[in-house]
């Protein structure tokens, strides 16, 4: 199987058959590379490090802000 991140073995667009409402290869595609993403422990330590950087900075209230909405269900500003 190719590997999904590699762009020069997937076919373009044109070529590619419709796939209806959702392309289930592209979520297949996403579902592998998220998995592999969370499966790397040093990926994740880093992204929890840059993570808590940014909670730490300047932008920290405006994310905190965005959380509360998020958690609000409400996704307008």
């Amino acid at each position: 199987m190719p590997d999904p991140s590699d762009r020069k073995n997937v076919k373009p667009e044109s070529q590619q058959p419709n796939e209806g409402e959702g392309s289930r290869s592209a979520a297949r595609r996403y579902n592998e590379g998220a998995t592999r993403t969370a499966s790397d422990p040093q990926h994740v330590k880093e992204a929890a490090e840059k993570a808590k950087r940014a909670l730490d900075g300047p932008e920290g209230d405006a994310l905190r802000a965005a959380e509360e909405r998020g958690k609000k269900h409400q996704h307008r500003s």
